[in-house]
């Protein structure tokens, strides 16, 4: 298999194998919004060969400030059909089903078919939790990132470990905080730039992970700590 010249600046850091291997690979992202958009793009670049992108969402004014698939031109359109059309342009051989309607317990295990990773993008607890199920059931990796103002977290949860039980055990609300504290520009894209760096690790098998460990991140103060979840 010829390794096509868009990827030979992975060359240094991944091996051919490594490289032939991602392209063969698919990840499921839920969520297109501000961290499934620039999720999307990066697992694109590097070349992942199949994505499946999730959100039954449209895009709307408030998405422009930090959501990379928004324009002035695409508000009230699906946000994964923007994820489809984005990467296109990238690299048209990357095969994108955009999933335009929402996850459920009666449509998730049929969209996570092919899934060998699962992304979650998402900013509903009850939805993280859902997913956490069905990934568990699926017997798939599942990596979680969380934002809210100048703040992320990052997880990666294998079949089993139920992480997000303990991360969610007082949880009141389905809503998550990003709602009360916003999200600026950069926020999701550190949390996204690392859940990708988790899946192509789980992918190649190499280096280690935030498993039974949580990624605490403070922009505002830059503090940063690894918590153990076990």
């Amino acid at each position: 298999m010829h390794l096509d010249e868009r990827y030979a600046r992975n060359m240094s850091m991944l091996t051919l194998d490594e490289n032939k291997y991602i392209q063969q690979s698919c990840v499921a992202v839920i969520g297109c919004g501000g961290l499934g958009g620039g999720i999307i793009e990066m697992l694109a670049r590097i070349g992942v060969g199949k994505i499946i992108a999730v959100d039954g969402d449209v895009f709307d004014k408030t998405n422009l400030n930090r959501q990379l698939l928004s324009h002035s031109l695409n508000i009230g359109e699906k946000k994964a059909k923007a994820a489809q059309e984005r990467v296109a342009l990238i690299n048209p051989e990357i095969e994108v089903i955009a999933i335009t309607e929402r996850i459920d317990e009666n449509n998730a295990e049929s969209i996570l078919k092919d899934a060998q990773i699962l992304i979650d993008a998402t900013d509903r607890i009850q939805t993280r939790l859902m997913l956490q199920n069905v990934a568990e059931k699926r017997q798939i990796p599942m990596v979680h990132g969380a934002i809210a103002g100048w703040y992320g977290q990052v997880v990666t949860i294998l079949p089993g470990d139920r992480t997000l039980d303990r991360i969610y055990s007082n949880a009141e609300q389905n809503q998550g905080v990003e709602k009360q504290m916003g999200n600026p520009s950069f926020t999701p894209a550190m949390v996204g730039s690392i859940q990708v760096s988790e899946t192509i690790k789980l992918l190649i098998q190499r280096g280690e992970i935030l498993r039974n460990k949580m990624l605490y991140i403070d922009l505002l103060e830059q503090d940063y700590h690894i918590l153990k979840m076990s």
